[in-house]
């Protein structure tokens, strides 16, 4: 089973022993189905109950049993088990390194992912030592090839200047 970060437990909620986790994920909702998270030790937490609350999840763990034991989770990262995707959806650790090719020709790697609310950016660090940053939209990010490792892309006109 192939782990991922998943996000941060911030703070508690209420006497019985919620905790606040700030999700690193574009979709939080997507986190109400699961039923255990994983600390980085590989220890299972067992989810009781969660529920979305301003930009975060509030979750109830079957081993944390009240507020003091919700406290000493502060600061923990959580992993969940990492699932399949829909297309044209990735994770951000699979996008890390890739080749940017644009012409035929690699001329960098895909360095940091931004979410900027309306869409992605990525970070490309050219080969000469510069740095772009491109749109994930249509007509900029072309294709993503996981197998080969690269990702396709047409640079706006006026970017590289």
């Amino acid at each position: 089973m192939e782990l991922i970060e998943i996000g941060k437990i911030v703070g508690t909620h209420g006497i019985k022993g919620e905790v606040k986790l700030a999700p690193w994920t574009d979709d939080l909702y997507d986190l109400l189905d699961m039923e255990e998270f994983y600390l980085q030790d590989g220890t299972p937490l067992h989810v009781e109950l969660s529920r979305v609350h301003k930009n975060t999840l509030i979750v109830k763990f079957r081993e944390v049993a009240d507020m003091n034991e919700a406290e000493m989770q502060r600061g923990k990262i959580l992993f969940t088990e990492k699932l399949p995707l829909p297309e044209g959806r990735y994770y951000i650790k699979d996008l890390i390194g890739l080749d940017a090719v644009t012409n035929g020709s690699v001329f960098g790697k895909l360095t940091e992912v931004f979410n900027t609310g309306a869409n992605d950016i990525y970070e490309i660090k050219t080969i000469d030592g510069k740095t772009l940053y491109l749109p994930v939209i249509d007509g900029v990010i072309d294709r993503v090839d996981l197998t080969q490792n690269k990702i396709y892309v047409t640079i706006p006109e006026g970017l590289e200047d």
